[in-house]
């Protein structure tokens, strides 16, 4: 259940939302693009400074129930992205590291995780690359397609969009005042620049005051005290680059000093060797050119290799052979040039052996850099290749479940029809009383059936399916057919509308209404079809749609006092009412009334309870409201309104709270079929109620588990 949109959800749905609204670690439902799985090149996620540590901390990160329709589509490697809602910042380069699912963390971002999280669409992620966080301004550019709204926008990215998006991003590097204290001599120098440096963490926010605290406890009396460092000697490159890496990344939480000693350490080696070696043959400096020489300019460290190039004909050379009284003591003596007397075909020559090693390390870089263009382009290709087959597998998985809906069709057929005397596109006898159930879903897949349902001998016989999957529908009878309007598959809203004709047998396409919307209610007046309400994922609409057959086309009646989502309305002594529902801000418990001799929608009594997502019937002139959902949970209060009386009464409860159901009216009783239970939970039973014996449920072994249907008696 998602409270903040204040609409169900259960594991592997899309749900429609009525409007758009932030979670609580900044998730916005909204609409979505519905782009394929080839097609999905990335995915923002979203959340707030206070869900932001916790989605770092557990690499995972989440959205509400209604995003599922596309995070099931991410695979290992797709590039994410996190947007903070609270500075309207993007965070990067992340990426998937396992398959998008329902529930990795079923109470993360919750309150010392004991409640169920909001955001269960989730997805485990590494760190791809740690990169300064972008405004708001620098990447809508990249994705100003994606924006529905002046200030929300998609969370689906094409290829495009996910390459432009990581172009944008810089990685985080040290900072300039560190830098430069750290190739200084003075060591009070280098720990003031971390006192004083704003150091980033990778969620963009300042650590400044811990570390500064931190340093400032620990180590202002040695500053104090400190004048110079002691000769400190850099060098293995690659070491030096990771530690700078990690100094500019992490959160310190150990002994500052204890890591810049790492540091000293790791570089000893190769700086000492460079250092004697730009100095040249002279064992007797000047103290100035100590001095120059200790601290190379790091632009010749870090890219003039030959400087560290040691001839190897000197190893050979003994300990003896250094002077005890140099300045700078020798660590090395095996490999040390400096203090050594070379021969003088070794001095001629070592200009030109600088000279071949600096050229045949020109040449391994070439070829090393051409190499890896070869790798990384392969790279993309298989990668394309890699997306090509994961779409295939999906569009394998949806063939393969295809296939397995009509092999259970086929066998519910032949099961109906050895134990009924029934075959297909077979109509039940006339004295047979039935309730046609149509669409929905089945906790797998959306339905596109048609069926008889006989609730006295639970028989169920499939009859000719709808041309497409249809849930969310709302369904009307007019002379000899049944219609279904508007709905959805899970993926798209509908505008379309389905005709059964009950002479000829078979479903034929009628005109299409106004605008596509699911969640709408229906009835039929002065031979004439009335859309009401509805939704489309994005708003709540008070608007009614007629059609009338005479026009052969649908028209926008007079517009109801307010939007009504997930609502529910019937025809009573030739007066439409419309009943709860949701309007984008909460669940009603308004009623509306629609006389056609008046022409407008005026209010009539109000229901004790909110309510929407429930079902109504009219059963011996009075109306009767079940179940549906409040805001909070499903329900299982029933209120009746007499309109002669002008209030509603609370009735006697169902057995069970359930939304999303099927009802109609049968004989002497009224029938409540499937529904939902919890966000998780189908019900694959039949509640019926008769006046002077209440309500009785019974177990059926030929329905199936099934909510978000539409049914009729007629």
């Amino acid at each position: 259940m998602d409270p903040k949109s204040n609409t169900p959800s259960i594991q592997g749905l899309r749900w429609p939302q009525p409007c758009h609204m932030v979670g609580d670690n900044g998730s916005t439902p909204g609409t979505v693009r519905n782009l394929r799985t080839n097609d999905l090149g990335g995915v923002i996620f979203g959340c707030k400074n206070v869900t932001m540590k916790e989605c770092l901390a557990k690499q995972l990160f989440g959205l509400p129930y209604a995003h599922f329709s596309y995070v099931c589509k991410i695979g290992p490697g797709l590039p994410l992205f996190l947007f903070n809602y609270s500075d309207k910042s993007m965070h990067g380069i992340f990426e998937a590291a396992s398959y998008g699912q329902m529930n990795i963390d079923p109470y993360a971002w919750t309150e010392n995780g004991t409640e169920r999280t909001q955001f269960p669409a989730q997805v485990r992620v590494l760190t791809k690359t740690p990169c300064e966080p972008l405004s708001e301004k620098q990447f809508m550019t990249v994705i100003q397609s994606n924006y529905y709204s002046q200030k929300h926008f998609w969370f689906e990215l094409d290829h495009a969009q996910a390459n432009n998006l990581m172009l944008l991003f810089k990685p985080l590097s040290v900072p300039a005042n560190f830098m430069k204290a750290s190739f200084s001599s003075d060591k009070t120098n280098l720990l003031s620049a971390l006192v004083t440096t704003k150091w980033k963490r990778i969620d963009g926010q300042e650590n400044t005051d811990k570390i500064g605290d931190e340093i400032e406890r620990k180590y202002s009396p040695e500053l104090r005290k400190m004048d110079k460092f002691e000769s400190i000697d850099f060098g293995n490159y690659e070491k030096l680059d990771n530690a700078r890496k990690a100094l500019s990344n992490v959160q310190y939480e150990g002994d500052i000093e204890e890591k810049i000693m790492d540091l000293d350490d790791n570089v000893q080696e190769h700086y000492l060797i460079t250092n004697l070696h730009l100095a040249g043959e002279n064992p007797l400096l000047d103290q100035q050119s100590k001095d120059e020489a200790s601290f190379p300019n790091l632009e010749k460290v870090l890219h003039e290799p030959k400087m560290i190039s040691i001839d190897h004909a000197s190893s050979s050379l003994s300990l003896k052979d250094c002077k005890i009284d140099d300045p700078v003591p020798c660590i090395f003596p095996e490999t040390c040039k400096r203090n050594i007397l070379l021969p003088p075909s070794m001095e001629e020559n070592r200009s030109t052996s600088d000279l071949q090693v600096n050229t045949e390390l020109v040449e391994i870089i070439k070829r090393l850099t051409a190499r890896t263009e070869e790798l990384e382009k392969k790279q993309a290709e298989s990668n394309k290749e890699l997306q090509q087959l994961r779409g295939d597998v999906k569009e394998s998985e949806r063939m393969v479940q295809g296939l397995r809906d009509q092999i259970n069709t086929l066998e519910s057929r032949l099961h109906s029809s050895m134990l009924q005397g029934v075959t297909y596109m077979e109509e039940c006898p006339e004295h047979e009383k039935v309730i046609y159930l149509i669409g929905g879903y089945n906790g797998s897949s959306w339905l596109s059936t048609f069926e008889s349902f006989s609730p006295f001998n639970d028989k169920l016989v499939p009859l000719k399916p709808m041309s497409s999957a249809r849930s969310y529908a709302s369904v009307a009878t007019l002379d000899d057919n049944i219609f279904v309007l508007g709905g959805g598959d899970g993926n798209l809203w509908y505008k379309t509308v389905e005709c059964y004709n009950h002479r000829k047998k078979e479903w034929t396409s009628c005109p299409e209404l106004i605008r596509p919307k699911g969640s709408l209610a229906s009835a039929t007046l002065d031979h004439k079809i009335y859309a009401i309400g509805g939704g489309d994922g994005v708003s709540c609409h008070s608007e009614v749609e007629m059609f009338d057959p005479m026009l052969g086309r649908w028209i926008y009646n007079q517009s109801m006092l307010h939007k009504r989502f997930a609502t529910a309305a019937v025809e009573h002594n030739r007066i439409l009412y419309a009943v709860g529902g949701y309007d984008g801000k909460g669940y009603l418990t308004s009623v509306e009334r629609y006389d056609p001799r008046e022409g407008y929608w005026s209010r009539s009594a109000s229901m004790n309870l909110k309510r929407g997502c429930h079902s109504l019937a009219v059963f011996k002139d009075k109306i009767y409201a079940m179940g549906g959902f409040n805001g909070e949970t499903m329900v299982s209060s029933v209120e009746i309104l007499d309109p002669r009386l002008g209030s509603w009464m609370m009735g006697e409860p169902m057995n069970v709270p359930r939304g999303y159901t099927a009802a109609a009216v049968l004989g002497d009783a009224i029938f409540i079929i499937g529904g939902l239970q919890t966000t998780n939970d189908i019900w694959d039973t039949v509640e019926y109620w008769k006046e002077g014996s209440g309500w009785t449920i019974c177990q059926s072994k030929t329905l199936g588990k099934r909510c978000f249907l539409s049914a009729t008696s007629v």
